[in-house]
């Protein structure tokens, strides 16, 4: 259900929701017209006109992933007042990293994801300067493929890709002992069920890499620190974890643990160094809030953390039990990844007449504002709810969940249901696309095929064509189109609007890429009536 939980379900989950992030509209936007000036203190964001919210939800990057450890904010307000020399603070964190961790060497990177394309910096070019300042043009360096487990495939490779490697995609371990050469830089894994179930886990593509000299890089971002690392210890050379989840240091904090010289040479392909990465900057706040991140989690009572958040749930459980129709389900988690347990508040959608995405859209419009997940019976499809999770709460904050949750369905706004009206036209055929996106525009095609109100087809958009699906109730049409992670990168589009015989048109919402406008045509030769 995370980012990064380990298998292409479970981001496509997290695509979903950001999907209904964007659709909640002006819900979700600022409201700039309240901004009196920034003003420091606990109002900070709404004296620009955020609204803040309780996140029940988990550490997700759009929603500013975790909240700062107090340790954190007093380590970064220190260093924050004085002058360092950056590779002389690179080289002290790296030796405490080493320490704490028991990894041979450690670094700071600008989050995770910047941490894989130094990590893959590294690999093909090793801290070769000549090298470095041609990245990412790697044509002619003597190694340039990385190559990527089917099960790994995931937006996040495109750190990885960011270097200028070819990606090699493999299946099965009788492909990647193929696919191994003299031009193989690296093998890139994401960790989690997906990689542990399959016959490419980690140490069978060590027990295949290791004898010909190819680094595995793990991608772990959110998997809590395991020391002595279970990733390391499985056969990897480096592995990646973002800084601003569970170890709750710099939301633009990550970390590379592994081998000491392949760490040190992408320290070298890293900022403050100039060519391809200087954009990846991490300041000494970062590197040392980073730092004490670390040091706190290996400190922390991890044991009395779990029963606070168990204390949560159940007071949550227990504030639904009288209200009748409404069931509780407390779930532990499977995996590292964002580790912590949740609870399952579900309802049959008849019967309260509100459906488990109406109610999370409900609780992230009012007051206070709670961010948290859609939920669905596992056994049972009519089940609709909702589910907290209590990884990133606060004290105090469940019993606002709490409250706000058990308000919500005492007194449920039942959703009306309006008669589906009868297409005023078949849109079946082609459709040239005008998009207005922020700062360009793009033409694409929409081929459709209509039966009743149900509509199926394809969107060829500017490089590849995805299937489309959606419905047309009266003059309103609702077209969505998918390009999976499966590929590498996610594209959702949701069209929606309005259509005559020959001509529709309203907004896109683009899930995490926000919306634009849209309009269509019907192909002359295709036009009916």
């Amino acid at each position: 259900m995370f980012r990064r939980g380990g298998n292409v379900g479970s981001l496509v989950a997290l695509s979903a929701l950001l999907r209904g992030e964007s659709a909640a509209g002006t819900a979700v936007a600022a409201d700039t017209t309240r901004s009196t000036g920034l003003r420091v203190g606990k109002d900070i964001y709404q004296s620009i006109g955020v609204r803040p919210m309780v996140n029940a939800r988990g550490t997700y990057t759009i929603i500013s992933g975790s909240v700062m450890l107090p340790e954190v904010r007093d380590a970064i307000a220190e260093a924050a007042k004085h002058y360092v020399h950056l590779d002389e603070l690179a080289e002290a964190v790296g030796a405490r990293l080493a320490a704490l961790t028991e990894a041979e060497w450690g670094m700071v990177s600008s989050g995770c994801s910047a941490g894989l394309t130094h990590a893959t910096a590294a690999c093909v070019a090793g801290g070769n300067p000549d090298l470095h300042v041609r990245i990412p043009d790697v044509s002619r360096f003597p190694k340039d493929e990385v190559i990527v487990p089917t099960h790994s495939r995931n937006v996040y490779d495109a750190a990885v890709r960011a270097v200028g490697v070819r990606i090699i995609e493999v299946e099965t371990p009788a492909e990647l002992e193929a696919a191994l050469g003299p031009r193989t830089a690296m093998i890139y894994v994401l960790a989690g069920p997906a990689a542990d179930e399959s016959p490419l886990h980690t140490k069978a593509i060590a027990a295949l890499a290791q004898p010909r000299g190819v680094p595995i890089l793990v991608d772990a971002a959110a998997e809590i620190l395991t020391v002595p690392n279970v990733h390391l210890e499985n056969g990897a050379t480096l592995v990646a974890y973002s800084g601003g989840k569970c170890l709750r240091g710099p939301q633009t904090g990550g970390l590379v643990l592994g081998r000491k010289d392949l760490v040190r040479a992408a320290w070298v392909h890293s900022a403050p160094h100039h060519g391809f990465a200087r954009g990846l900057k991490v300041g000494k706040e970062e590197a040392i809030g980073m730092l004490m991140a670390v040091e706190m989690w290996v400190t922390r009572d991890h044991d009395a953390e779990w029963k606070r958040w168990t204390s949560w749930l159940e007071h949550i459980a227990s504030r639904m039990s009288d209200i009748d129709g409404v069931t509780t389900t407390i779930v532990q988690p499977e995996g590292l990844s964002n580790r912590t347990p949740s609870v399952k508040v579900l309802w049959e959608r008849e019967r309260l007449g509100m459906s488990g995405e109406a109610a999370s859209r409900a609780l992230l419009d009012g007051e206070p504002r709670i961010a948290l997940h859609v939920a669905r019976g596992d056994d049972n499809p009519s089940l609709t709810g909702v589910m907290v999770t209590p990884y990133m709460m606060a004290d105090g904050e469940e019993q606002v969940v709490a409250d706000r949750v058990h308000d919500l369905l005492s007194n449920p706004k039942r959703e009306a249901v309006t008669p589906v009206a009868t297409p005023v036209a078949d849109l079946s055929g082609s459709w040239d696309v005008q998009i207005e996106f922020a700062a360009s525009r793009s033409n694409h095609v929409l081929h459709l095929t209509q039966r009743g109100k149900e509509i199926n087809g394809a969107h060829q958009g500017d490089f590849v064509s995805r299937d489309l699906s959606g419905t047309i109730d009266g003059d309103t049409i609702e077209l969505r189109s998918r390009y999976t992670e499966r590929h590498g990168d996610s594209l959702n589009f949701t069209f929606s609007g309005s259509v005559t015989e020959n001509e529709m048109g309203g907004t896109l919402d683009m899930g995490e890429y926000l919306d634009a406008k849209w309009t269509a045509t019907r192909r002359v030769n295709e036009r009916r009536g």
